[in-house]
This record gives structure tokens, C-alpha cells and sequence, in this order.
């Protein structure tokens, strides 16, 4: 699966009330995303915004299709990229870079329920098949995914001591995804 799925279609304005909640998201944060912040930042009233989007959650299920459509093409491309014997540390990197670089959308789209039916069909799978190509077996790509999540929401929190070489840290888990693969590869 390597064709993005079809996105929901939106209108020149709904697509303006996502890029400005994107805004306030990365700006301060999901409790602090309102339908009355998203108004004031638009220079419209509330009301206005519920000819677009029902309620807030309809905001939140629109930025979380972008921050998998979005991760999911930067995974692509950083498998395509690679050798197959560096696909896990192409993939990691990549994970790792766009999660910090848009942390808002990284938490809302990976932290809590994800609103499965509000997103099309096959994004959810599509947006997580690189760790399945990395690997070759889907067990070893939901601990890989797992790893790369629990890393980037630990770094994002500073949870490491001082001093931690989080690089050195990231490529150890590299080494050994790559080394377990290969083992599952040579067992096929």
C-alpha cells in the first residue's frame, strides 16, 4: 500500500479554520483549542463555525487526518529512500523529526482514542504500513511504532537525565530493530 487514500474533501474555508486550529494548537496546546480561540483567531464569531465543522471534536478528527496523512508521507519517503538494510533507522529518523517538529499535532493525533470513523477509509493503515515494510512482520512494527512513540512523547516531555544522547539513544534502537528483522528476515 503505497497511494495515500483519498482525503476528506474541504471546503477553501474549512480548509482556513484548520490551518488556523493547527496554529493554535502548535501554539498553545489542545486544552486551550476552542471554538471561541478558533473564532477570535479567525476574526469571526463562534456560531460561524458550525456552517463547517459540528463541534470541536470535528476540528480535532480534521487535524488528526492531517498529522497521519502528513507522518505517513514522510515515512513513505524516507523508505523509498532507503536501503533495504537501513529502512528502520530511515524510518525512525524520519518519525522522530516530524513528531518533534509539529509536537501539537503529534500528541492530538497519537494520545487518546483516535476517532477512527471520522477519518477515511485506510489513512489509519496506510499512515502505519511503513513500520510494517521496515520490519516485514507486523508484531515487530507495532513494537517498533511503540518504541518511536514512547521516545518522541519522552523527549517531547524531557523526561531523559541531562547529558542523555538521545542521537545515540535513537540509533541503539535502530541497531536493534534492524538486528531482530533481520533475524525474522532469515528465518522466511
Amino acid at each position: 500500500m503505497t497511494d495515500q487514500p483519498d482525503r476528506s474533501p474541504r471546503t477553501p474555508r474549512a480548509a482556513q479554520i484548520v490551518a488556523a486550529a493547527r496554529e493554535l494548537l502548535e501554539e498553545r496546546g489542545r486544552d486551550e483549542l476552542t471554538m471561541r480561540a478558533l473564532a477570535e483567531r479567525l476574526g469571526i464569531r463562534a456560531p460561524s463555525l458550525y456552517k463547517h465543522f459540528r463541534n470541536k471534536e470535528a476540528v480535532e478528527a480534521a487535524l488528526v487526518e492531517d498529522g497521519l496523512a502528513e507522518m505517513g508521507a514522510a515515512l513513505h519517503a524516507a523508505l523509498r529512500e532507503a536501503e533495504r538494510a537501513e529502512r528502520v533507522p530511515a524510518l525512525l529518523a524520519a518519525y522522530r523529526r516530524h513528531a518533534l517538529a509539529r509536537p501539537g499535532l503529534y500528541r492530538l493525533s497519537t494520545a487518546g482514542p483516535l476517532p477512527r470513523a471520522a477519518l477515511p477509509p485506510g489513512l489509519e493503515e496506510w499512515a502505519g504500513s511503513p513500520f510494517f515494510v521496515a520490519t516485514e512482520d507486523s508484531h515487530l512494527a507495532q513494537a517498533l511504532w511503540s518504541y518511536a512513540h514512547g521516545m518522541v512523547v519522552l523527549e517531547l516531555d524531557r523526561r531523559y537525565p541531562g547529558g542523555s544522547d538521545l542521537d545515540l539513544t535513537w540509533q541503539a534502537g535502530a541497531r536493534a530493530f534492524t538486528a531482530q528483522a533481520d533475524v525474522r528476515s532469515s528465518r522466511d
